[in-house]
């Protein structure tokens, strides 16, 4: 499939901010086999911290890179790892081949292909794979962007597998889509539509300087500050962060969790929560959006899980569905998970 090759700055207006990395070790994906890893293991490319360099470091089998890195000489034309998405299935948009440090050993050329296996299955001789991403150059130690100027695939696949052309290394491989929810059919039951299982992306924020938006949307607590989104300390009186959420489905808001674990002398003071009913990230960000608060000020606690339900006197304006969120820090500071409980409206 015919790519196009973008910036940074593109990218992450076109792609990061619309779509998820749908691989991530902290969505769940997971290496499942590869051709080789003499040098430096496959599952490296899945870690959800940016590449480092220890010059100097050795192994027993040569220098040591935080990426994923195989033999010289390869017989055959690629080497190849199989990715198990971290969500159910997803249509693919593009992706970011991370090439950090390797220089000299980096993957001349990669493509990527994908594969349905129903049933829980997994890979074999027989399965089918279709190409997402069309093979395409890659240089020495730098980020390279690719996005199918079709835009995303017609098909959904549960796995991936990237091939780089004929051996070498890459350090970091972001694979972003449009997750296939499996929601329950029974409109009554509640789901956290906050969920990047359940389509949602974080498309806009004030700040994201410690910690990235989408952290607030995948799955657990996480480990450490780390996987949260932090911002920056406000020095000015009124100061507020924010972070706008398309939710995966329509719905009717019956519980918001917001969880500042790990956060424990950086938690926001106060912490507030409008919704809005729009069709379209534009609408959704434009000075016209008509959010209605549905949780006032609320005094913000370190390593806690502030819930607000119907009915506590709290969580206030939920009667009709919405189709984005939008929470914000006061004045700032960092928070760990959003997790918006609905009943789904067709």
């Amino acid at each position: 499939m015919p790519i196009k090759v973008i910036d940074q700055v593109q990218f992450d207006a076109e792609v990061r901010s619309r779509y998820s990395d749908v691989i991530g070790s902290k969505l769940g994906g997971k290496v499942i086999s590869c051709s080789d890893e003499f040098f430096a293991e496959a599952s490296n490319l899945l870690a959800p911290k940016p590449p480092i360099r220890d010059k100097g470091r050795f192994t027993y089998n040569g220098a040591w890179y935080d990426g994923w890195e195989t033999r010289r000489h390869n017989p055959e034309p690629a080497d190849w790892v199989i990715i198990k998405l971290g969500v159910a299935s997803a249509r693919i948009i593009g992706c970011e081949i991370d090439t950090a440090f390797f220089d000299g050993n980096h993957a001349p050329e990669i493509d990527v292909e994908g594969a349905f296996v129903p049933d829980d299955g997994v890979p074999d001789a027989n399965t089918k794979w279709s190409i997402i991403v069309d093979k395409t150059p890659c240089g020495p130690s730098q980020r390279h962007f690719f996005v199918r100027e079709d835009g995303l695939t017609e098909h959904f696949y549960n796995y991936v597998r990237l091939n780089m052309y004929p051996d070498g290394g890459i350090a970091r491989f972001r694979l972003y889509g449009s997750p296939v929810p499996v929601f329950p059919t029974a409109l009554s039951t509640l789901i956290d539509l906050a969920h990047v299982s359940s389509g949602s992306v974080a498309i806009a924020c004030s700040d994201e300087h410690f910690g990235t938006i989408d952290n607030l949307l995948v799955p657990g607590r996480g480990v450490d500050m780390g996987d949260g989104w932090e911002t920056t300390r406000s020095r000015f009186p009124g100061h507020e962060d924010w972070v706008v959420v398309r939710l995966g489905a329509r719905g009717i808001i019956e519980k918001v969790v917001v969880d500042t674990a790990f956060f424990r002398g950086n938690f926001p003071d106060k912490i507030r929560v409008a919704a809005l009913d729009a069709a379209d990230d534009d609408t959704a960000l434009s000075s016209e959006a008509d959010w209605k608060v549905i949780v006032p000020d609320q005094k913000g606690k370190p390593d806690f899980e502030h819930e607000y339900v119907v009915n506590d006197g709290i969580l206030i304006n939920v009667e009709k569905p919405v189709t984005y969120v939008k929470l914000f820090m006061i004045p700032d500071g960092g928070i760990k998970r959003l997790r918006v409980f609905a009943r789904r409206v067709l």
